[in-house]
């Protein structure tokens, strides 16, 4: 990469206490680790500068306690990407170079590959990009229909067209069954990185139609004439959503170690 040096990128980890499936999941241990400190330490193994942003001392002094860099942030924030924009603004005070470019890493993703932050970091390679974001393609044996794995369709550039919690495209002349093994179908994956000015536009957005219908706020920025690099992985996220799912990260720990 030559425009952009490991120094303009910064991986910062939106974490909050309060959670209607899972309080204080950041906390939650894995192993003999929390779970933000995990995030942490993969995403550190890709980014030299990386912070948690977080509403709640408890995870701010934790942060703190084992090493880790962290800032307070509002209380308000509808999403990790509006706390990442204030973030920025609070790390970039004072600094005499300006952090050019924010990876928005999900803070409930412990075993997040370091594989995976550098892939998107490459997209910043081209210089137009403003928006990245990563997908992996489904598996003939997945199910691509539920609601709660969002999917994206992709222009010949790899940029992003939609993102929809229903499957698409809707292949009309094959069986749903025989859908992933007809046409390549991509899951979105919820790692994005973000120019730092294009990062404090997007935030500024009212909120938009297909954002409101799909509960999907890049779609929002689709609307708003903004393009989305995409790229893609091999690998599968393993997110943490509610307590049980603890247990399942626990039998992945050997590889993590």
């Amino acid at each position: 990469m030559e425009e952009y040096k490991q120094n303009n990128f910064a991986g910062i980890i939106p974490a909050r206490y309060s959670s209607s499936r899972f309080p204080g999941k950041p906390l939650a241990m894995i192993g003999n680790k929390a779970m933000i400190q995990r995030v942490y330490e993969q995403a550190s193994k890709s980014l030299d500068i990386v912070f948690v942003a977080t509403d709640d001392k408890r995870i701010y002094d934790f942060v703190v306690s084992f090493g880790g860099k962290a800032v307070m942030t509002a209380t308000t924030h509808m999403s990790g990407t509006d706390r990442c924009a204030e973030a920025i603004d609070i790390i970039n005070t004072g600094r005499n170079s300006q952090i050019e470019i924010v990876v928005n890493i999900q803070g409930d993703e412990p075993f997040i590959r370091p594989e995976q932050i550098d892939l998107i970091k490459n997209c910043f390679s081209d210089e137009t990009v403003e928006i990245a974001t990563l997908v992996r393609e489904a598996r003939g044996d997945e199910d691509i229909f539920h609601p709660n794995q969002p999917k994206v369709i992709l222009n010949k550039a790899c940029d992003a067209i939609y993102f929809s919690r229903a499957a698409i495209p809707y292949f009309r002349d094959a069986e749903m069954k025989d859908w992933t093994h007809k046409h390549v179908y991509y899951k979105h994956m919820g790692l994005y990185a973000y120019k730092t000015t294009t990062l404090k536009e997007i935030t500024k957005l009212e909120r938009t139609p297909l954002e409101i219908c799909e509960s999907l706020e890049q779609n929002r920025w689709i609307e708003n004439g903004y393009k989305i690099r995409t790229a893609i992985t091999e690998w599968e996220s393993i997110g943490i959503d509610v307590p049980e799912d603890i247990e399942k990260a626990k039998t992945l720990l050997d590889q993590f170690n």
